[in-house]
């Protein structure tokens, strides 16, 4: 018998996402933290909400009282469970402790869909600097501490009666019960739509699961709260970043802290974003930086259990159909500003181009194969040693990069550059972020890591790092790739005066604002353009992002699957602008794969060719070439389309790449399909994720028309087959979709010649959206 070896390195990397962890530590870098377990320790102190001690109606707040408790087993025959036991203070001196403390609750208008609580875990509360949050976009900012903060926010009915302080208007109600506490959540109409949980809420024979508590810890006193809401039969919940799991959350325990996943293919995230919505009418941000498991029935299928690593529950409560959430949830973290028009065409890139010459030939090949385009994007070998960031173009590769930035922009060609924020000892720049108090530092005053991470909380590290990225911009480039930003240390202290348990999920954050601005700042045109990977609650005000390493595997295509997922699950966490590796990043991909990942691509906000191997169309095939080039060709002709669409997505906090439930609430199955998708609100997409020549597709009420052969399909699910371009493309009744004539680029389209092209079976009138370079407002049109 032949004895097999399997070496480490042939490992699939979805095998490292299994391994466990314990108590919520992590064994690996690439897992995230686990919150749960800290909730379910013997040694550890639990107070239960109780019962609101008072409540002050002028000043919306109160306090609320916490009974305190302890975890013990419990015997049940061959079972042994626990049970939570009513505990006297054991602590010295008693004289100076409260057994069952009383502590502030908060409730704050913010707009009329809009309500804040806080609750919190100690009589010293942490500071909430809502000025200087970076979570916070600067129109809250402005609203909350501006003179429109008294007299500005929303219209709520307050009352207090026997039972219960209420808030309420016309789209729904808070309500704050006495005894037993709970927070109530209700529709406008009344209708019940979730509340926190008490111990009273447990049967009599055992303890499933333990209601809204927080915990002090036996090892070190401190403390984290675990608030716990009821789960509904036949709820959903959607969001929590760009989430390769199925859509809906509901019996997952999603860990919301950024890792590097390795790809799109697993449960960790580039981008976790701690806020979700449910399709009972309510959305909940958990405003926090601390590493979170959402438990969505997962351990009990009738409760979300929020473990925290926070201590204190500040948390914005939304109420509405989702359009109305994620504008009210994008009011309050920024929406993603409009980009400009040239960043909507075709990028493209491999790892890596490594010369001057190299990059202006594939600018030619390009134009030669007459293949729309408008980026051409440097990976990481531009620098003097490959993947060693100095921001300076290799002088034995790059005889004269100035002159090459010109001759691509004289051809339509706009430059991105790729960089990241670690520095290896190599690096001749890490002796100066170390010295100069740059990078972040442990406890002990050195390095967490080999490599220098820059501190992008410390205002010094930041100036230093814009002016190197200036420094190109002013050359003449375009945009700058923001790459990795997942490994922030948990055990560093920073110049925020944080440690990293709080600065690591904002590092995404801090690293995306810095990019941003410094292109913005630096561009003649103010265009603040980064290609970024990691992301946290707020990001969407620096776009755009990527889905980040995507798999070739032609069984499943499970990387076209995990990317679409992806970037559905982060539109609906309120991202306007996504893209992703189009025929994807690890291997060669195959070529029945990657032709149909292509309109898939083009059909994204963004469109990038990237990957570890060569990307480029000529390089396949011929007739490769020709499906590559009739993709970009139909993004390019429906540009007129693309861009108004955008333009409406970055003023209502709505993505481009869209799931059928946000533009289809009412329609039941929507809210089941995760493998199609809305480009804007008027085209539906359905990618070919298997090989074949048709597929079976849910339709919204109404009818739709096959935008390549124009045959008409009755709502419902039906089996459709593609056309020249395999994909399932298919346009709403009543649409009015503008185009214009193919350009080369975005420059060259003739906006004096948009065609507005009706589509239309049983609808009386077509509507539409148009928006061209240099209009103010966006135009609502009909024919």
């Amino acid at each position: 018998m032949k004895k097999i070896l399997l070496s480490a390195a042939l490992l699939p990397m979805a095998a490292v996402a299994q391994i466990q962890t314990s108590a919520g530590v992590q064994y690996l870098q690439c897992q995230a933290k686990d919150m749960s377990g800290e909730f379910s320790d013997f040694s550890n102190t639990y107070f239960l909400a109780d019962s609101l001690a008072g409540f002050d109606l002028n000043k919306g707040e109160g306090l609320l009282n916490w009974k305190r408790y302890r975890l013990v087993p419990r015997q049940a025959f061959n079972l042994n469970g626990y049970w939570p036991v009513r505990m006297k203070m054991l602590d010295f001196p008693d004289t100076q402790y409260d057994n069952d403390p009383n502590l502030r609750i908060k409730v704050q208008k913010i707009d009329n869909r809009t309500l804040r609580v806080t609750i919190f875990t100690s009589p010293i509360e942490p500071k909430m600097d809502d000025a200087n949050d970076p979570m916070f976009s600067p129109e809250f900012i402005a609203q909350q501490t501006g003179e429109q903060a008294k007299n500005g926010r929303g219209r709520w009915n307050v009352k207090a009666t026997d039972q219960a302080i209420v808030y309420k208007n016309n789209n729904g109600s808070l309500e704050i019960q006495k005894y037993p506490f709970r927070i109530v959540l209700r529709d406008g109409q009344g209708k019940l739509l979730t509340q926190t949980r008490h111990i009273i809420d447990n049967d009599s024979t055992q303890v499933k699961l333990l209601p809204f508590n927080f915990i002090k810890r036996g090892s070190d006193n401190s403390r984290s709260i675990n608030p716990v809401l009821m789960l509904s039969p036949n709820e959903r919940i959607y969001g929590c970043g760009e989430s390769f799991t199925s859509l809906n959350k509901v019996g997952q325990k999603v860990q919301i802290s950024v890792v590097d996943p390795q790809g799109p293919e697993t449960d960790g995230m580039y981008k976790p974003v701690p806020f979700y919505f449910s399709n009972r009418g309510y959305g909940i941000f958990m405003h926090t930086s601390a590493p979170t498991t959402a438990d969505f029935g997962a351990s009990y299928i009738g409760a979300q259990r929020l473990f925290m690593g926070d201590e204190t529950m500040d948390f914005f409560i939304f109420f509405g159909e989702p359009k109305d959430v994620l504008n009210a949830y994008t009011d309050v973290t920024g929406k993603s500003p409009m980009l400009p028009l040239w960043t909507f065409g075709t990028w493209m890139s491999r790892i890596t181009y490594f010369s001057q010459e190299e990059g202006l030939g594939i600018a030619r090949k390009l134009r030669a194969n007459k293949i729309p385009s408008d980026v051409i994007h440097f990976d990481t070998g531009w620098f003097g040693v490959d993947w060693q960031c100095d921001y300076e173009f290799a002088k034995d590769r790059f005889k004269d990069p100035v002159a090459m930035l010109k001759s691509m922009k004289k051809d339509g060609f706009h430059t991105c550059l790729w960089q990241l924020p670690y520095f290896t000892p190599k690096n001749r720049y890490f002796r100066e972020l170390v010295d100069g108090g740059m990078a972040v530092h442990n406890g002990n005053g050195t390095l967490s890591y080999e490599d220098a991470v820059l501190d992008l909380s410390n205002p010094k590290t930041v100036a230093w790092y814009q002016g190197k990225i200036a420094n190109l911009i002013k050359q003449g480039v375009s945009a700058i790739k923001c790459d990795f930003g997942e490994a922030a240390p948990y055990d560093g202290i920073y110049a925020s005066g944080k440690t990293g348990f709080y600065e690591h999920n904002l590092y995404p954050l801090r690293y995306n604002k810095a990019l941003w601005q410094a292109v913005r700042d630096n561009t003649p045109d103010h265009e603040g353009v980064i290609w970024a990977r990691s992301a946290w609650a707020g990001s969407q005000r620096y776009p755009l992002h990527w889905g980040g390493d995507a798999a070739t595997n032609e069984i499943g295509s499970v990387g076209m699957l995990g990317d679409l997922r992806g970037g559905l699950s982060f539109g609906l966490s309120g991202f306007s602008f996504w893209s992703h590796d189009m025929g994807g990043f690890v291997t060669k991909s195959p070529d029945d794969l990657y032709r149909r990942w292509l309109p898939f691509g083009f059909l994204s906000s963004h469109t990038r060719a990237h990957g570890a191997p060569p990307t480029e169309p000529w390089l396949i095939s011929e007739s490769f070439t020709k499906a590559f080039r009739q993709s970009a060709e139909m993004k390019y002709k429906l540009m007129p389309y693309v861009y108004a669409q955008a333009k409406d997505c970055s003023e209502r906090g709505l993505p481009m790449v869209r799931a059928l439930l946000v533009e289809f609430p009412d329609d039941p199955g929507a809210w089941f399909v995760e493998d199609e998708y809305m480009f804007g609100s008027q085209i539906l997409v359905a990618p070919m994720l298997e090989t074949g020549k048709s597929r079976t597709v849910y339709l919204p009420r109404g009818k739709w028309i096959d935008y390549q052969t124009g045959k008409v399909y009755e709502g419902g699910y039906q089996t459709i087959p593609t056309a020249e371009i395999p994909c399932v493309i298919l346009v709403k009744d009543g649409s009015l979709i503008p185009h214009v004539p193919v350009a080369q680029n975005t420059g060259d389209i003739k906006w004096d010649k948009v065609e507005l092209k009706a589509y239309k079976a049983d609808a009386t009138k077509c509507t539409g959206l148009l928006f061209r370079p240099g209009d103010k407002e966006l135009q609502h049109i009909e024919k």
